[in-house]
């Protein structure tokens, strides 16, 4: 996917559709001159509803949808008739987009499942037929209800990308690197800062058919919790990951102190992130061969660490065993 068409947030108009008037109709045949009141209701108005699609990994169809708007219903008709609801309009997004009120940020739901459908925002109800309105005092109400109006609201959508592990790391630490040879992702890689400005996602084969998602995310800079760099940007995107890998490179001028400014970001931006299984990985391990020892007394860090080398292989299978038993 172009690193162009990667979009995570829309800001969308949105209206569901005003219910149908009632009618105030009477029956009137040949030989049924003067008869009662036969009015039927208005149909409600069509919804605005979120539906799950696996197949979408991007926001991008809806940046243009401006205005989403749903029809509204049909009035009622003689014969007791009901009006046709309005046609609802459904917005398929990716799994892991979630929707609020943009004034107030008040959640409407999250899309998670394939074909799950969250309604945003209900249709008008449609007025009743003066059917409804027949008394033993009032044999010929001549009124009818008017259709409810419908709601009306600003409505953001955001994308927290489901995956079952999240690359943690500063620029250039060589997460890309792992993604691209555990699976078969092919994100962009360079040995400059910021590579990866759009999460990239890839398959991972384990033992016996079985799998995980890894995502990598792009790079976090000291400062991202109060949005330098790529900030709130994508951070949201490891919210969603039972499992954070994070990577720091073997020539790191200080592992620990890598470790402790990663974990402040993500406690800083959501203290929920820390409560996640983490992991370490510290990656090109090719560089500090005959240091690993003297560097792994150095280390003070309270998780499982794994060296590894994505040039050499060494330590991925041992990566990946240790991703396992953190998932299951």
């Amino acid at each position: 996917m172009p690193k162009t068409n990667f979009i995570d947030h829309v800001r969308l108009h949105c209206k569901s559709g005003k219910g149908g008037a009632g009618s105030a109709h009477f029956r009137r045949e040949k030989h049924v001159p003067q008869g009662g009141p036969d009015g039927g209701d208005g149909g409600r108005g069509g919804h605005i509803i979120l539906r799950g699609n696996r197949n979408h990994w991007t926001l991008l169809h809806l940046r243009y949808q401006k205005h989403i708007f749903a029809d509204g219903g049909m009035p009622g008709g003689g014969s007791t008739s009901t009006g046709a609801s309005g046609a609802d309009k459904i917005m398929e997004v990716p799994l892991g987009t979630v929707a609020m009120i943009a004034d107030s940020n008040e959640p409407l739901g999250e899309v998670t499942e394939h074909g799950q459908e969250i309604v945003l925002l209900k249709g008008g109800r449609g007025g009743w037929g003066n059917t409804h309105f027949k008394s033993a005092l009032n044999q010929s109400p001549q009124h009818a209800q008017p259709g409810e109006d419908g709601q009306e609201a600003i409505i953001v959508l955001e994308l927290k990308m489901l995956a079952d592990v999240g690359l943690v790391g500063f620029p250039n630490t060589g997460k890309s690197t792992l993604l691209s040879v555990v699976s078969a992702a092919k994100p962009e890689i360079a040995n400059y800062e910021f590579t990866t400005i759009t999460p990239n996602v890839g398959v991972v084969s384990y033992y016996d058919d079985q799998s995980f998602v890894m995502a990598d995310i792009p790079g976090i800079i000291e400062g991202a919790s109060e949005g330098k760099g790529l900030g709130h940007q994508f951070l949201r995107h490891i919210e969603r990951n039972p499992v954070l890998l994070f990577i720091i490179p073997a020539d790191a001028d200080d592992i620990n102190e890598s470790y402790r400014i990663l974990l402040d970001e993500l406690g800083k931006y959501n203290p929920e992130l820390l409560d996640k299984n983490r992991i370490l990985g510290i990656s090109k391990a090719d560089l500090a061969e005959g240091l690993i020892d003297e560097m792994e007394a150095e280390l003070n860090i309270d998780v499982p660490y794994v060296f590894f080398s994505s040039v050499t292989q060494k330590g991925i299978q041992e990566l990946k065993n240790l991703i396992w038993e953190n998932l299951v």
